[in-house]
């Protein structure tokens, strides 16, 4: 349109955008069908699991392998060589009772390794930052900045003040007894120690297995030992000490290795024994933490000042169910719609997210240039010489607009804000002096589907002062900004 020329424009009609198409600027959530997949499968401590999570392991299982090895191989020479003669010398007692005996070994010793020893579920996002906003919020930080936790708390067990430590790596404040396993990498309640011959930590949940296991090997390595010196004897009685070496030199292999095991696994037997009796755990005796005499200061607050009651609560307690439930399903994660556009680049956020925001950026401001344009300002064209329309800060009629940015999308520079009353009324005054030029109110202005108050175009800091007359111009630069951002 020709300046002081033409009438309003009417019956201008434009397609509507769609911003539900399916091109990249969509950014919809779709939920995907994923195979349900269990627990253990994504579990983050360093763990091995077999038979579908039932059985779970530490990943260091060379030493479990050897520890098996021994047992069978040493069992099964004195079965094979040893038993045979004893039985006709002796009495067939002797490989029934060891039959029983090597199968309570192998049965506590698979219990031990293959189970749950206590692990503690480790913190979810939600709720680590749900911690670490109440340790802000009871040390009086604010919320600005972050401030790690604070590593202990304190509780009061029978009289006896317990500190709790907190986990950087499950997130948690570990409960009292707990500690976590650098090999494991895990929490574990009451722990004891990590055992590399059992190929798993000694926690809570699998303490009683782990004593019946040393304390069953025990008698049947004394067992072996001693009915392997018997046959020894009884045949050298018959046939000469040497002879009887080279008749039975399975029984050889079996002395050597029961006396140098002898010796360590009787005396692991003993101090489990003493720690059962006095309620304690291998981790709370090497650090000294308690006294067995109740009279001083440091004594241990879970002792029941009883042995027998010690020993009772320690193996014929009920044993607590795995908090980490390892065959359980995982729940699919229900998706989190997108947060809404606020107009501004999120470029502190990832590149994703910055690409979106300015293409919903993109979509907002042409939808509103669309707008702005179809709806007619005057119902009267005014005469205006050029210098009257050529503004400070404004292109002319016949220079072209300025080029706009890929990816931050503006409205033209000439554009007015329609978003605050107060805005309208500096740029349209209503006076009735002015000519006879009718006006918008500002309930009459469009105002663009989900503009929010957080856009450039409602935080527009600097406004052109528009005479009366530029109203033409402001619809000429707006279908020029509609072409420059079809383009884009």
């Amino acid at each position: 349109m020709p300046p002081g020329g033409g009438g309003p424009m009417k019956d201008c009609e434009y397609s509507q955008i769609s911003t539900h198409s399916s091109s990249p600027m969509e950014s919809p959530h779709k939920k995907k069908k994923i195979a349900a997949r269990r627990k253990w499968e994504v579990f983050p401590g360093r763990n091995k699991f077999f038979c579908n999570g039932r059985i779970m392991m530490a990943r260091q299982t060379g030493v479990f392998y050897l520890t098996l090895i021994l047992i069978l191989v040493t069992s099964g020479l004195f079965f094979a060589f040893d038993c045979p003669y004893l039985a006709v010398k002796i009495t067939p007692a002797i490989p029934v009772v060891g039959g029983i005996l090597f199968f309570f070994v192998m049965g506590t010793l698979l219990r031990t390794s293959f189970s749950d020893p206590g692990v503690l579920p480790r913190a979810t996002p939600d709720e680590a930052a749900d911690l670490e906003r109440q340790i802000d919020i009871a040390n009086g930080t604010s919320s600005g900045g972050y401030c790690p936790p604070p590593r202990t708390k304190e509780v009061i067990i029978n009289g006896q003040t317990v500190k709790l430590k907190y986990c950087f790596t499950c997130k948690i404040f570990r409960p009292p007894r707990a500690s976590h396993c650098s090999l494991c990498d895990n929490c574990v309640e009451r722990f004891d120690h990590h055992c590399p011959w059992v190929g798993n930590c000694v926690g809570k949940r699998n303490y009683r297995f782990f004593y019946m296991f040393i304390l069953s090997l025990s008698f049947l390595t004394v067992f072996i030992f001693a009915f392997v010196i018997t046959h020894v004897i009884l045949r050298s009685q018959q046939t000469g000490f040497l002879n009887a070496l080279k008749d039975s030199p399975a029984s050889v292999l079996e002395a050597v290795v029961c006396f140098f095991s002898v010796w360590s696994i009787v005396g692991l037997s003993g101090f489990h024994t003493y720690l059962i009796s006095s309620n304690q755990t291998t981790n709370e005796d090497i650090k000294g933490s308690w006294s067995n005499k109740r009279g001083k200061e440091n004594y241990n607050p879970y002792s029941y000042g009883n042995i027998f009651t010690n020993c009772c609560v320690a193996l014929c307690g009920p044993i607590s169910p795995s908090l980490i439930d390892r065959r359980g399903y995982i729940q699919p994660d229900t998706p989190q719609p997108a947060a809404p556009s606020n107009g501004m680049a999120a470029y502190g956020a990832t590149q994703s997210q910055s690409d979106m925001c300015d293409q919903d950026q993109c979509i907002q401001s042409t939808k509103f240039v669309l707008q702005a344009a179809a709806t007619p300002l005057l119902q009267s064209e005014p005469s205006l010489t050029s210098d009257e329309l050529h503004l400070p800060g404004k292109p002319g009629l016949g220079t072209p607009c300025a080029s706009l940015t890929l990816g931050q999308p503006t409205p033209p520079s000439s554009m007015p804000n329609l978003t605050t009353e107060a805005g309208l009324t500096d740029i349209l005054p209503l006076k009735e002096e002015h000519m006879g030029h009718q006006f918008l109110t500002p309930e009459e202005v469009p105002s663009p589907p989900r503009l929010l108050a957080g856009s450039p175009l409602a935080h527009s800091s600097t406004m052109h002062v528009l005479g009366l007359a530029s109203q033409d111009s402001l619809h000429e630069d707006s279908v020029r900004g509609l072409v420059k951002l079809s383009s884009v």
